[in-house]
């Protein structure tokens, strides 16, 4: 069945932001208590962010690693149950409630975390089962836990540019003396990478119990500074010299004078073609283990990219260079099957890029906080793409997403005049305003819908996840407050469920059950 098949809603809330005595949202008991609440109001979807481990600036879409999970994530309630830590282990300092304060949280608990790995490799049989989850998983794990070792070595500094170059080239006999001299070091991160796909595959398989689809997130590029490009420089474009050449991003537009300078290194594909797409290939299969459906961000890029010359201070200078996403979307699907992939595809999207969209039949995304704007008259724009009345079946739909500001903060900064057409399109007053723009979505003919948790709960901007083309201490920080999702939000969730048909069933499946 396609994801358009069948009317669907749900929540965008990233693991971190789940409420945890410990400093960040994991993988234990507040995950599974969001999941029962989620499935009480008939939600069959649940967004999540990039679950790799993250870098300086903390962004998930800034990651070490395409294929590993984030440590911080491992819940330290589910390893004192397993026997792999004590009752006193789980005194941790006073952590803040309402966000996620990085720095404090990984000093205290990665030693927690290495400390459980090191008795879980003293457990013969748990010994075991890492081994055989080591050996599955060869295809990057030991390049991770290297680069892992080696990054602490370095104190995150970048590996092309402040490593030793014999360890950063991966010569042989450096890799050898590493192997042998930090042997310990290698197994405990490499044990915790299994402790991680334990318990997102529980999580995993208890989310599907309550029919809700896990919605995953892939960022299109891979990190400058992260185990891929370290173990597979053949995989990007770089000079003689081995240094990358070249750089992603946008070209100036409306919003930036400079356009946008990603610095993530750009795809040879030439050279993944040669190789029939196996390091995607591998990546999609590995991301399908953990979640039921992946958004792909910057989908265009599957079609063409934009590329800037490696040492550039701006994206003012840069060419499109084409991508072979249909050979890559064709290939994939001959590997694996159905391709449960929604396209991230906002921003300016050429016919090429919604070309390479309908014929895989991917879902796009609309976002209706965009679609609420005055044309070159003054006028009120209802012909807007964004507006939920003009919504097409085959698009996933949004107040806003990670990037954008909550629906609170956005009416807020609008004018008055705006808020009155806003208040006029909704049929709304002020305080009902979210979920009056919460409901005319429910009610489009999107197929799907996925409303941030903050739109729920009516949060301002204060809530916000990111400001993009930033980097601060605020992003990527916030966190549910315990008590804050009431019976009554959820129970109006649940409403709008059912009057727009996305509470799980199909119509025929409605039809049967209204004769039975």
């Amino acid at each position: 069945m396609s994801l358009i098949d069948r009317r669907s809603a749900g929540v965008l809330l990233h693991i971190t932001s789940l409420p945890s005595p410990y400093g960040i949202g994991d993988l234990g008991p507040e995950a599974y208590a969001f999941a029962d609440k989620l499935g009480s109001t008939g939600a069959t979807l649940w967004q999540i962010l990039p679950l790799g481990p993250t870098g300086y600036g903390n962004s998930p879409y800034n990651q070490r690693s395409a294929f590993a999970g984030n440590e911080l994530l491992i819940s330290p309630d589910l390893l004192y149950h397993q026997g792999l830590l004590e009752k006193s282990d789980l005194e941790h300092p006073d952590f803040p409630s309402g966000k996620v304060d990085f720095e404090s949280v990984i000093a205290w608990k990665i030693p927690l975390l290495h400390k459980a790995a090191d008795r879980a490799l003293s457990d013969r049989p748990l010994r075991r089962r890492i081994n055989s989850y080591r050996e599955k998983e060869g295809f990057w794990l030991e390049d991770y836990a290297e680069f892992m070792v080696l990054y602490s070595k370095y104190n995150d500094a970048r590996w092309h540019t402040v490593w030793d170059k014999a360890e950063g080239r991966r010569e042989d006999s450096a890799m050898r003396k590493l192997q042998k001299e930090h042997k310990a070091e290698i197994d405990r991160w490499v044990t915790l990478q299994y402790l991680f796909s334990e318990e997102m595959s529980r999580l995993h398989a208890y989310t599907g119990s309550l029919g809700i689809k896990l919605i995953g997130d892939i960022p299109i590029f891979a990190g400058a500074d992260s185990a891929d490009t370290w173990s597979h420089p053949e995989l990007f474009k770089t000079d003689g010299t081995g240094a990358f050449s070249a750089q992603a991003g946008v070209p100036p537009d409306n919003f930036s004078a400079t356009g946008q300078l990603w610095g993530n290194p750009v795809y040879d594909w030439p050279v993944h073609e040669e190789t029939d797409f196996e390091w995607w290939t591998n990546r999609i299969r590995h991301s399908l283990e953990s979640v039921d459906i992946i958004r792909i961000d910057h989908f265009r890029g599957f079609s063409k990219y934009f590329e800037i010359k490696a040492g550039a201070r701006t994206a003012e200078k840069g060419r499109w260079r084409p991508s072979p996403g249909k050979k890559f979307f064709q290939h994939l699907r001959a590997e694996l099957g159905d391709l449960p992939i929604v396209a991230e595809d906002l921003g300016y999207i050429t016919p090429d890029v919604e070309r390479l969209r309908t014929s895989n039949r991917f879902p796009g995304m609309k976002i209706a906080q965009d679609g609420f704007y005055r044309d070159a008259h003054g006028d009120f724009n209802t012909y807007d793409k964004f507006l939920p009345h003009n919504y097409e079946k085959d698009f996933i739909a949004y107040t806003g997403t990670h990037d954008n500001h909550t629906v609170r903060g956005w009416y807020a900064l609008k004018s008055p005049e705006d808020r009155h057409m806003i208040r006029e399109y909704l049929s709304s007053d002020d305080d009902y305003i979210v979920w009056a723009l919460i409901k005319s979505l429910m009610l489009s003919h999107a197929a799907m819908v996925i409303i941030p948790l903050q739109d729920i709960i009516g949060l301002d901007d204060s809530a916000r996840m990111n400001i993009p083309s930033t980097c601060n201490s605020v992003n990527w920080t916030w966190r549910l407050e315990p008590g804050t999702l009431t019976e009554g939000m959820l129970s109006h969730f649940a409403f709008l469920m059912r009057i727009s048909g996305r509470n799980g069933m199909t119509y025929d499946e409605k039809m049967r059950r209204s004769k039975t």
